[in-house]
């Protein structure tokens, strides 16, 4: 028996189907071991040795892989062909190695597609595992364990507020902090444009203002009214003829097919999938066979595919759309390793695969990959220049016209921040001469525009072209961004959080070097020098290691007054921007003698008045300059007849919120979100600090039922159990017929899940069982089922678009493959003497992750 391991179950059946029945395939479902999270996973001390810990969930999954290769005569690692891939083939030689189950042949199998032909042929060579790979591996994962356990440390006791920081994960919110900057520093500037507007031969098009007064004109030329008026004048009064045409020809050729990061960019700005998404569909359809290997940054495509794509084209097109060559690619991306395909279809003359989010994207890369062997577009671009006889005044109309469509015909690449284009327009036929009809002059105000901040797309393009780590790294550092709460993302783009700007502030501050883009981008080639057996790996990490380690000792000796001080220093430029009238930036705008400065807090970073507690003006870290949002301490609402205590609103880590009294036994509530500001008074603030309300007794169980406002949002309590409430009047509104029903809807699942489940489709019953086939929703998806077996529809199958065929294929499929083995019954034991019971050893702490 020949046992072959991939990393998914979904790749484990397909690869099965292929294969005879000498093969056995099991899946690691990834990465099967990893670095403990503690100190000494990797001693510098001792050449960089690493300590593995299996991961806990993974232990079921090497059981049987383990007991599977000792039964087999031959292993046959066959994971993906990437770095990644490598070192999982790696772990699980390792780990079988140390339980003594490797069987005597093991062999290294990869292949670009998971298709019968190309696991068919990776099989017939084989090859051992590549060394230079498992180091680079090696060699990034400690560097990345080096920096994260090491750094993090100093944040957490310098930095309040602060969870992490990582190599490339920083040198990313870098770049998106930096935009931020250039936003705020931008000082927008005023121009005004003047266009004509004409008819020829019953055409209308548009000429704009492009020389006055004999001078030539561009965009940021007149910056005032009144020259704008002057020259809607003299354009008004002007008559204006054809003084050249000027026709030349351009061409345009097709992208080439995608790698891992034009195909995040792309699916970002014509799907609107973030990059995380867009890889997760991208593995469905590659562990369904229907595209290669998606995480590459190759643009070649096997010299077969070419060939399959030609003729696709020709059998779409006519011979026109097939250029006399294949066209032949090269990647320009920093640091590029072409070791693999581009993304392209397993199989061209397939345009459609599955529905949904998979077909929108399959398109994509369909398009994309055969239009890469498409012809070029022949295009015609037209300038004509009117006259008005002087000579001082001059308009020009530019447009163009597509002679051939080419790759056009299928497919246009889309593009970050695009505006109108004047070329794109179409001219009507005009010869020197001619004097089209002036019909009427545009004036328009404009100001410049600053830099748009990163969307999902620009920021992967960046961080690719200034080499900042690997196009298959993109997605999980842009999502470790979102969840560390640095950034946060408005209308596609990304802004920076308070938090973000600070670790970024303390990351140039006193890791400088660190967070350089250049540093970033050289390491990044030092590990490829790995890869490549261009380097040794641990000789790249001593570098590394012997600058940064104690950097992190002189940081982590700075008491956090000193860091404070130092970060306030460095920020002062942002924070109390110079506000033209030579007077003090700092002085507090509460009492006028007290002088502003960055402050560090329980809750993070806080700008406060130097004459407190006298003066309780303090400000958020992010409002530079600014008083808006300023807290000038609490806001007395009014006296508790009740107590007689004062109530106040007050301002907190976690939102504004309302305090009865002072000290820390002191009553207190949030104010929820959905209380209109004009609405809050004294009133309601009373009302938040009488819950939790007692709606009553339950008629049935005779316990009391409670309303409350908590950590969730507003609830009803009862026996324990807990329902949620629409909205904080109804904690106040509801009455007890209604508290019943919704605790009630809360105990049975909120209506759901107790009823019968029905079906999404039927299809009739199946021709051999005879059994009625339904189409079900699953708690791990749809499956399709005739009552006795059930079916799993592959991720790339729409469950609307299932047909009867489709249905009796699946359901027969799996049938053929025998009934789901099931937990074997555990004999009974027999009775046996009774014996003392053995000291139990004691428990091993976990460690944390």
């Amino acid at each position: 028996m020949q046992l072959v391991i991939v990393e998914s179950p979904a790749k484990a059946k397909t690869i099965e189907k292929y294969l005879g029945r000498d093969f056995k395939v099991l899946a690691s479902y990834g990465h099967v071991r990893d670095l403990p999270p503690k100190d000494g996973s990797v001693d510098p001390d001792d050449g960089f040795s690493m300590e593995w810990q299996l991961y806990p969930d993974k232990a079921k999954r090497l059981k049987d892989i383990q007991d599977a290769a000792k039964q087999a005569d031959r292993l046959i690692l066959a994971t993906d062909p990437d770095r990644e891939g490598e070192a999982i083939s790696w772990h699980v030689q390792e780990l079988l190695r140390q339980k003594k189950a490797l069987p005597q042949k093991v062999d290294r199998v990869t292949f670009n597609a998971i298709t019968k032909q190309a696991v068919t042929d990776a099989m017939a060579h084989p090859r051992g595992l590549d060394d230079d790979l498992i180091d680079a591996y090696r060699a990034r994962r400690a560097l990345d364990y080096l920096v994260g356990f090491t750094l993090s440390p100093v944040l957490w006791r310098k930095l309040p507020g602060a969870k992490s920081a990582g190599r490339v994960q920083s040198v990313a919110l870098r770049l998106v902090v930096e935009r931020e900057r250039e936003i705020e520093a931008f000082v927008a500037q005023q121009y005004w444009s003047i266009t004509g507007q004409f008819e020829m031969d019953g055409t209308p098009f548009k000429a704009r203002l492009a020389r006055w007064r004999g001078d030539k004109i561009e965009r940021l030329t007149i910056t005032n009214e009144a020259d704008a008026r002057a020259a809607e004048a003299d354009v008004k009064a002007g008559h204006f003829t054809v003084d050249s045409v000027e026709t030349k020809p351009l061409t345009r050729n097709p992208p080439p097919p995608f790698t891992t990061s034009t195909l995040q960019q792309e699916a970002a700005r014509k799907l609107g999938f973030s990059a995380s998404h867009t890889m997760r569909v991208a593995q469905d359809l590659y562990e369904d066979g229907a595209i290669t290997y998606m995480r590459t940054d190759g643009v070649q495509m096997d010299g077969s595919a070419i060939s399959a794509a030609r003729r696709a084209i020709a059998d779409r097109y006519d011979g026109g759309y097939v250029p006399d060559q294949p066209r032949q690619y090269q990647t320009k991306a920093k640091n590029a390793q072409e070791a693999h395909e581009a993304i392209r279809p397993t199989d061209f003359g397939k345009d459609k695969v599955g529905g949904g989010d998979h077909a929108r994207l399959y398109d994509l890369i369909w398009k994309r990959a055969l239009a890469s062997q498409m012809a070029s577009a022949r295009l015609e671009r037209t300038s004509v220049d009117l006259s008005d006889g002087t000579g001082k005044t001059m308009l020009r109309a530019t447009g163009q016209v597509i002679k051939f469509p080419g790759f056009l015909a299928l497919y246009d690449e889309g593009r970050d921040d695009s505006s109108e284009d004047d070329d794109a327009r179409l001219l009507p036929a005009m010869a020197k001469g001619d004097a089209p009809a002036k019909t009427g002059v545009e004036v328009e105000a404009h100001e410049t525009q600053p830099p748009p901040r990163y969307s999902e797309a620009s920021l992967v393009k960046k961080m690719e072209e200034l080499g900042i780590g690997r196009p298959s790294t993109y997605a999980s550092i842009l999502q470790v961004l979102k969840d560390r709460a640095y950034v946060r993302v408005e209308k596609n783009r990304f802004l920076p959080e308070e938090s973000g700007r600070l670790l970024t502030a303390f990351l140039e501050r006193f890791f400088g070097r660190y967070v350089e883009y250049d540093f970033t981008a050289g390491l990044e080639e030092e590990l490829d020098d790995v890869s490549g057996g261009r380097a040794q790996w641990q000789a790249v990490l001593e570098r590394f290691w012997r600058d940064f380690k104690p950097r992190t000792g002189e940081v982590m000796e700075q008491k956090p007054s000193e860091i404070t001080a130092a970060l306030d220093e460095f920020l002062g430029p942002y924070l109390f921007p110079d506000k033209g009238d030579g007077s003090d930036p700092r002085v507090c705008p509460n009492c006028g003698t007290g002088r502003l400065a960055l402050r560090g807090g329980k809750f993070g970073p806080f700008i406060a008045c130097s004459n407190y507690p006298e003066c309780r003006f303090t400000r958020k870290f992010a409002q530079p300059g600014g008083s808006d949002g300023a807290d000038t301490g609490p806001e007395t609402l009014g006296t508790d007849p009740e107590s007689g205590l004062e109530v106040t609103k007050r301002s907190g880590r976690f939102g504004p919120y309302i305090q009865l009294g002072d000290g820390k036994e002191a009553k207190r509530s949030s104010i929820p979100k959905d209380i209109p500001g004009e609405d809050f008074d004294l009133d309601y603030a009373l009302r938040l600090l009488s819950l939790p309300r007692d709606v009553g007794m339950h008629p049935e169980t005779g316990k009391p039922i409670v309303a409350g406002l908590g950590r969730y949002g507003p609830y009803l309590l009862h026996d324990g159990k807990y329902a949620k409430l629409t909205g904080t009047a109804e904690i106040f509104d509801i009455g007890m017929n209604a508290a019943v029903a919704r605790i009630a809807d809360a105990a049975n699942g909120g209506g759901r899940g107790r009823a019968k489940a029905e079906p999404l489709k039927t299809f009739g019953p199946h021709p051999t069982s005879g059994g009625e086939m339904k189409l079900m929703a699953g708690r791990f998806g749809p499956y399709v089922t005739d009552g006795t077996t059930n079916a799993t529809l592959p991720k790339t199958v729409e469950p609307e678009a299932l047909t009867v065929e489709e249905a009796v294929a699946l359901i027969d499929a799996r049938a053929a493959k025998g009934p789901a083995k099931g937990k074997k019954k555990a004999p009974a034991k027999k009775a046996a003497a009774k014996k003392p019971a053995a000291k139990k050893a004691p428990a091993k702490k976990k460690t944390a992750e």
